[in-house]
């Protein structure tokens, strides 16, 4: 088991078809065994030993791959029912790093790769939020720097190609993917419970949560954020508002300029950093429109303030 770099965060990773190598990663996070992990391949030629090919995956793999995008496919008896939590089928992506598409090649077989964080808490984009988590109980990170994407992927039901379905978002949106496919795509369910078995991670309820109770604003926020310890987090660096905060206040932002594409690097590494600092509370903005990395911002932004 190592720690590797993908372009959307840092994975936890594993043999995919031993099963008891799998295990370990559920054992160091903590992580249930109702949450199937994804599994990471090198080439879209290795998929059939795995997961049942169906019809519309070319063009999927043709147009994103490797890339951000996962892909939930009938899967195959070589995959451990234990990665898939029981389900028969299995969450499939090719990543698109550099680092971990060598080490795929070198392995010569399928990676299970979570993220490389205690089950539920904020995602690791860089190799220190590894090693500070988890210290000696994983040895080895592979250092691929500062996650270029900083959110995790979209994942794509794709069992019944007729019917796909969005399970989770991120940098690539549906409108994408309803033209690469040439069909709509439902948005599916967001939400699990904590005992139901889920058919892909990250759709938990409560997920990405720093252990700071965070709050959610969406043009201002409330009037005691950014003092009394209290930090606020805007899209950008606050202009002219009709409630200035303070000088002296506690307050942060994703972006220099308000670019959603920095904002998603900036997100869990600024999640990090404040929950560690001592606040008593977070207070963040959420990304308004319908652009892919808006949507996927403001998801892991609610699940992160879930039940608070």
């Amino acid at each position: 088991m190592a720690a590797i770099p993908t372009e959307t965060v840092y994975g936890l990773a594993a043999l995919a078809t031993d099963e008891d190598a799998c295990r370990s990663i559920f054992s160091v996070k903590g992580r249930p065994l109702i949450d199937p992990l994804i599994v990471h391949v090198a080439a879209f030629s290795s998929i059939p030993a795995f997961a049942e090919p169906v019809e519309g995956l070319d063009k999927l793999a043709k147009t994103f791959w490797p890339g951000p995008l996962t892909v939930i496919l009938p899967k195959r008896k070589a995959i451990p029912d234990l990665v898939t939590a029981g389900k028969p089928s299995v969450a499939i992506r090719i990543p698109d790093q550099k680092a971990a598409l060598s080490l795929l090649a070198k392995v010569d077989g399928p990676l299970a790769a979570p993220s490389a964080n205690p089950f539920g808490y904020v995602s690791p984009t860089r190799p220190e939020h590894v090693a500070d988590t988890f210290g000696e109980k994983v040895p080895f990170v592979l250092d691929g720097g500062s996650c270029r994407i900083g959110v995790e992927s979209t994942i794509l039901d794709m069992r019944d190609p007729r019917r796909p379905g969005l399970l989770r978002p991120g940098a690539i949106g549906r409108t994408q993917l309803e033209e690469c496919l040439g069909r709509s795509i439902r948005i599916c369910p967001s939400v699990v419970s904590s005992v139901e078995t889920a058919l892909a991670p990250g759709t938990m309820e409560r997920h990405y949560s720093p252990g700071t109770p965070l709050f959610l604003f969406e043009s201002e926020p409330p009037a005691d954020a950014g003092t009394s310890r209290q930090a606020v987090v805007f899209l950008q660096p606050p202009r002219e508002r009709p409630h200035p905060i303070p000088a002296h206040a506690h307050a942060y932002w994703w972006s220099e300029s308000g670019d959603l594409t920095e904002m998603a690097q900036n997100l869990f590494s600024l999640l990090r950093r404040l929950d560690a600092a001592g606040y008593v509370a977070i207070h963040c903005q959420l990304p308004a429109g319908e652009e892919p990395l808006a949507v996927a911002v403001r998801d892991r932004l609610r699940r992160a303030a879930a039940g608070k």
